[in-house]
């Protein structure tokens, strides 16, 4: 597997966010990390919560679910507790719905680039999707930050996560995917196999309502080794998929997602988050 990481670099220089041009840096291990933090800092609104297209398809300003992931995500890659975690718990906190769980979006009163299913989400429902995912990602920064593992915000949407992934009958590909990374991300071994026996043995589930070549693929169920989502999974299938994923790099360095993107900010900042994503999934699998 050959990945051209000056290539990656170059690529997000020229049209990543500076945003993930910080997180590729943290990612390599030479990052600054006061600025990746400030980086992700324009996008936050003053209740604590993130939006300003953090979320590369939601381009409302307003605070949303969507913004929280993202900002998790800058959070966990700069690996020091910051203030930040703590207030976006708390904002959180404040729009989680009384089962714990989290609505897919808020209210959106300005749609302008937004994907329809952010405009059109329920905000009174709970999703399964977008709390395990912002949940597994919240407990990555837990690791090293006590204030976000003691928070009562945590605590209540782990809870939820683990009740309704028991009680739930079928999962989309996309939930099913989120509450795999939720599930090793928390340790739980025991529900781990329940959602294994839903994925067929090459790993390869299709995104129902996404685009004709939209997959949810082993990689996206089990991103990271030494999790108990590992163990659905033959290891020429992860070495399959690893190898795939380097060889995807594209001739100007870049990655690019095989899902639809609604503005063409939105095109673009995906390639920039799938081009920090791919480096960090290789780099933590022990390709580069």
């Amino acid at each position: 597997m050959v990945v051209d990481l000056a290539a990656a670099t170059r690529f997000l220089a020229g049209n990543g966010r500076i945003l993930d041009r910080h997180r590729l840096n943290l990612v390599l291990g030479q990052g600054d990390r006061d600025g990746a933090l400030a980086s992700v800092d324009g996008y936050r609104n003053p209740d604590g919560g993130y939006g300003w297209g953090l979320e590369p398809d939601l381009r409302s300003s307003s605070s949303q679910p969507g913004g929280a992931l993202h900002a998790f995500e800058v959070f966990a890659d700069a690996g020091t507790a910051t203030p930040r975690a703590l207030e976006l718990c708390d904002w959180l906190q404040s729009i989680s719905l009384v089962d714990g769980g989290l609505p897919f979006a808020l209210p959106i009163s300005e749609p302008a680039g937004c994907a329809p299913f952010w405009v059109d989400a329920d905000p009174t429902v709970s999703s399964l999707q977008i709390t395990t995912i912002v949940c597994a990602t919240a407990l990555r920064v837990a690791e090293f930050d006590s204030a976000v593992a003691q928070h009562p915000w945590l605590d209540s949407a782990v809870r939820f996560c683990l009740g309704a992934i028991e009680r739930a009958g079928t999962f989309s590909a996309l939930e099913l995917a989120f509450a795999l990374q939720f599930l090793d991300a928390a340790n739980e071994v025991r529900l781990v196999a329940k959602l294994g026996a839903l994925i067929p043995p090459d790993g390869v589930v299709h995104v129902d309502g996404g685009a004709d070549d939209e997959y949810m693929r082993p990689l996206d169920f089990s991103p990271y080794p030494g999790g108990p989502t590992r163990t659905l999974f033959r290891g020429d299938v992860i070495e399959e998929e690893l190898s795939a994923l380097a060889s995807r790099q594209c001739d100007d360095g870049g990655w690019t997602v095989n899902f639809d993107s609604y503005s063409p900010a939105a095109a673009l900042e995906w390639r920039g988050h799938a081009t920090v994503s791919a480096v960090d999934l290789l780099k933590r699998n022990g390709v580069i």
